[in-house]
């Protein structure tokens, strides 16, 4: 199972996210779930990079499924707040199709 923590400050505003784990949803290679959590994924930080000038730290480990992205700036723009809640969006429709099985999904408040 994917586990996906959301990060949110106490006042609803998205800072980042960590991931770990396959969906198992099918063999490796040939797993939908994970692509598409993955494509989401990546596209965002891509999105996050490219689009904003926001701070952020991340890591990547392809070989456990673990992803760590954190924004650092406070607060968090206005551009990245969209591309996070629009993952959030995407991560929660792969959810409702696939079943907490092979994705679950939480959120984690932090402090600001």
């Amino acid at each position: 199972m994917i586990d996906v923590k959301i990060f949110q400050t106490p006042s609803g505003e998205y800072t980042g996210f960590q991931m770990s784990g396959h969906a198992g949803y099918a063999e490796y290679g040939q797993d939908i779930v994970c692509a598409a959590v993955s494509a989401l994924v990546i596209n965002a930080i891509n999105s996050i990079d490219q689009y904003t000038e926001d701070a952020f730290e991340n890591s990547v480990d392809p070989d456990s499924g673990s992803v760590f992205f954190q924004i650092t700036d406070r607060p968090v723009s206005t551009s990245s707040q969209l591309l996070l809640k629009s993952l959030v969006l995407g991560l929660n429709g792969i959810q409702d199709e696939y079943g907490k099985k092979h994705i679950k999904i939480r959120l984690e408040k932090q402090e600001g």
